[in-house]
């Protein structure tokens, strides 16, 4: 038996979602969007779920992240009630669900939380680099570069890296553990099997990489935008992670060399993505850049300013000089620890990962129906 929870429409202002009462159930948002199928009829759904109140089927409800914001159901809605918009709050509300910690709630509903947050890491960081900065070396290396090196050990800062990793990975699984628990386990009637899950398990490779949702939105410019700025993150987060001595180098390689073209893939990645939806949250002309939550904007500076720094202590180093690259590297890492911390498990970053469980957990609720009927 389903509840209603008479605070739902509170606690679900708290995280973006405006007034949902101009929707009368024309369908017209469920009809237009490419992505609906049977048995996942969004927008429409989810507005209704709303409206009554009840939160335990919202909570284990995978619709809101099977929506892609594309705006064409914003865009043809006769009352102009936003449903894409509304998907979007719902994402940030499942993702204070799912998280055990609760920090994801505090993040989206205090700009206080995640701004105190965001200070705090960067501070650390700064201290870090303050107690164990060995004496600077400013002289160059045989090739005229700095010796970033004898700064930053590689060895070093990729045990941190790994130890952060490490950390971000575990409250992003146990997350999404907490997520198949509440769309599988209570969402199901029917338990799905092993088999069923290791066979539909390719779904959730596939959308991760390539993202082919996207595509079936009439904007295919939007496709391009969102998985350029994903692989650029995705290459530079496993470089940075997994490759460091190899990537945080003293030689200058050619151009052509495959670490500076992987890199230069992946800044030119994430600078047309930033570029696109920073652009398009100024001018406003697409409903899906008219309303912007603070999380979007925090999520976009600090992506932009690590961008930024990265691409900085690029050019100092290779044209030696030291001082600038240096404190190019601790602004860089001042900036990348916490975004990492906080919008990778937390915050914005995580759809990244909760998008293509959702897809594959869809899949295996799809297999119910069939065995049901």
């Amino acid at each position: 038996m389903n509840r209603i929870d008479p605070n739902l429409t509170r606690d679900l202002r708290k995280f973006g979602i405006r007034d949902w009462n101009d929707c009368y159930h024309c369908g017209t948002c469920t009809a237009t969007c490419p992505l609906t199928a049977q048995g996942f009829l969004f927008p429409r759904k989810e507005i209704r779920l709303m409206q009554m109140g009840l939160k335990g089927p919202i909570s284990t409800s995978v619709e809101p992240w099977l929506c892609y914001y594309c705006g064409e159901c914003s865009e043809r809605c006769p009352r102009k009630a936003n449903p894409g918009e509304l998907m979007m709050s719902l994402r940030r509300y499942l993702t204070s669900l799912y998280d055990w910690t609760g920090l994801s709630g505090k993040f989206y509903t205090s700009k206080i939380w995640e701004l105190g947050f965001i200070i705090f890491f960067a501070l650390l960081v700064i201290l870090a680099f303050i107690l164990i900065l060995p004496p600077l070396d400013t002289t160059l290396t045989d090739q005229g570069g700095v010796k970033i090196n004898s700064f930053a050990p590689p060895d070093l800062v990729e045990y941190f890296d790994w130890a952060m990793a490490f950390l971000v990975a575990s409250l992003l699984v146990s997350n999404i553990f907490r997520m198949y628990l509440r769309v599988i386990w209570t969402g199901t009637k029917q338990r799905i099997s092993l088999v069923e899950h290791v066979r539909e398990f390719w779904h959730l490779v596939f959308n991760f990489s390539v993202q082919p949702k996207f595509s079936k939105c009439e904007d295919r410019s939007y496709w391009l935008y969102h998985w350029l700025l994903m692989s650029g993150y995705t290459i530079m987060f496993i470089l940075i992670v997994v490759f460091l001595p190899w990537f945080q180098t003293e030689n200058i390689f050619p151009a052509w060399h495959p670490q500076r073209v992987l890199g230069y893939y992946a800044t030119i990645g994430l600078l047309v993505g930033l570029g696109a939806a920073i652009i398009g949250r100024i001018r406003k002309k697409e409903i899906k850049f008219e309303f912007s939550h603070v999380s979007d904007w925090l999520f976009l500076i600090m992506l932009s300013l690590t961008v930024i720094t990265g691409i900085l202590i690029h050019i100092f180093r290779v044209n030696g000089m030291p001082w600038a690259t240096y404190i190019s590297y601790i602004a860089h890492m001042a900036i990348l620890v916490p975004m990492i911390l906080i919008e990778v498990p937390f915050s914005k970053w995580s759809h990244l990962a909760y998008r293509p469980f959702a897809v594959y957990f869809a899949r295996l609720k799809k297999s119910t129906m069939h065995q049901s009927r």
